[in-house]
């Protein structure tokens, strides 16, 4: 048998079989492959064109949603809720004041003072549970909230135990106003201070928030226009044809949303800084002061209740003093600054008239607190308290119109920051839908402008 004859050489193996292609790779190569041609790069172009016009139209509706909705919050919310903590803040202080006021009167107390006294607690007391209700803010402010409702009760059994003692006409019921006022001062007044500027810190933040400019939708717009004007110019430059009604118009709508877009930002933050600067700002300075002309009013009062008994044993120049009066002159001073700052941020007549009026009440106010105390001073106890809790000539009067015309510009300024406010949201209005319909009329008009140029090939 013979065998085939050998030459020394191995035989090579067969070479192995190739890997079967995924359908991703295969997808891939007919990709590749299709962008070789003319109508294959119009699809691809076509495609992207459609995906930046409707990301454009997306990131634009997004944003401006998030800013509309702060907007809403700063006009239906946060500067309601700011508001409404100041105006715990007022009724706790006048509360504190009208007991002061209606001690001094003697033991048969005004059924007036009496009932404003009790108009203040109840407005505190009603606006610390709607606060509670509609507070979403920070862990502080709820916990503000609990320390008032806390507080209010010890507070109100004080004065209650002062007017007792002081119908009998017993001293402690000096003493147990002296108390109140140091719950109130020491206590209230301060967990109100600093629930107010917790909400007035929120509405910087909804502020900020209505205001900033939305970078990616404006940079998103601009990327689609430059892929838009691209496509048209090299649609020029292989057709000869200026115009392709499907690109021209998907650009016209791009254009109009970021036109759209930057006016209505435009619009609603000059509408929200003026309602800041001449309305949140404004209130906030007005509020200031009229928590220093209440504050002062009860040291007023309280010098003559405490009649001395407290003084300042720190060391400084006001030892020995007496603690109320010294308090008082600090509010007074403190006062001056605010309707300084208050007549600044007034942007009209209407704003500023009240302000210079209650300007001269209290210069007045403050004559005649002098004269009050030179009475006292002389040991004329009954015509320091007649100057002082008296007719019209009295420190009261001074006082009950400095309020009244502060309360004025409160009202006047509250008017225009509610106008500029609406005003600034409403610049958003119908922006987030108008940008969601004009990106998809825009991505269609790109598809079917393309689509025109692929028909030329079939």
């Amino acid at each position: 048998m013979s065998h085939p004859p050998t030459t020394g050489r191995a035989v090579p193996p067969p070479a192995p079989a190739a890997p079967p292609r995924t359908a991703w790779r295969e997808g891939v190569d007919r990709a590749r492959a299709a962008a070789t041609t003319e109508p294959g790069r119009l699809r691809i172009i076509g495609a992207v064109l459609a995906v930046l016009v409707v990301a454009f139209g997306a990131v634009t509706a997004w944003q401006v949603a998030d800013r509309q909705s702060a907007a809403d919050a700063v006009a239906g919310r946060s500067q309601p809720l700011s508001a409404d903590a100041a105006r715990i803040y007022r009724s706790l202080a006048d509360a504190d004041t009208t007991a002061a006021s209606g001690f001094l009167a003697g033991k048969e107390e005004p059924a007036g003072v009496r009932e404003r006294y009790e108009k203040d607690i109840d407005t505190a007391s009603r606006l610390l549970v709607r606060a509670a209700a509609t507070t979403d803010g920070a862990a502080s402010a709820r916990e503000e909230i609990r320390t008032i409702n806390r507080l209010l009760p010890v507070y109100t059994g004080l004065v209650e135990s002062a007017r007792a003692n002081n119908r009998q006409g017993l001293p402690l019921g000096g003493a147990y106003l002296r108390y109140a006022n140091d719950t109130m001062r020491g206590g209230l007044l301060p967990a109100a201070s600093r629930l107010y500027e917790a909400e007035t810190a929120r509405l910087g933040e909804d502020y900020a928030d209505a205001k900033a400019w939305p970078w990616a939708a404006l940079g998103a717009g601009v990327v689609a226009l430059g892929a838009l004007g691209w496509a048209q110019r090299r649609n020029y430059r292989r057709t000869n044809r200026v115009f392709n009604h499907g690109l021209l118009a998907a650009t016209a709508a791009t254009t109009v949303v970021l036109l759209w877009t930057v006016a209505g930002h435009a619009i609603a933050r000059a509408e929200l800084n003026d309602s800041h600067e001449h309305g949140a700002r404004s209130l906030q300075v007005l509020n200031a002061a009229r928590i220093d002309a209440l504050r002062a009013r009860a040291d007023e009062n309280l010098t003559l209740v405490a009649r001395g008994a407290v003084v300042i044993d720190k060391e400084g120049p006001d030892k020995g003093k007496d603690a109320y009066e010294v308090s008082y002159g600090s509010r007074m001073t403190s006062l001056a600054g605010h309707l300084r700052g208050a007549r600044e941020a007034a942007d009209d007549s209407a704003g500023r008239d009240p302000v210079d009026s209650a300007a001269s009440a209290v210069r007045e106010w403050q004559q005649r607190h002098q004269s009050a105390r030179s009475a006292d001073d002389a040991g004329d106890y009954g015509e320091a308290l007649k100057q002082v809790i008296g007719g019209d000539d009295s420190t009261g009067r001074s006082f009950d119109t400095v309020d009244t015309l502060l309360a004025e510009a409160v009202d006047h300024e509250q008017r225009e920051f509610q106008r500029a406010a609406d005003d600034g949201r409403g610049a958003f209005t119908a922006l987030t839908a108008g940008a969601a319909a004009l990106a998809v009329l825009g991505a269609v008009g790109a598809v079917l402008g393309i689509g025109r140029r692929l028909s030329e090939y079939r």
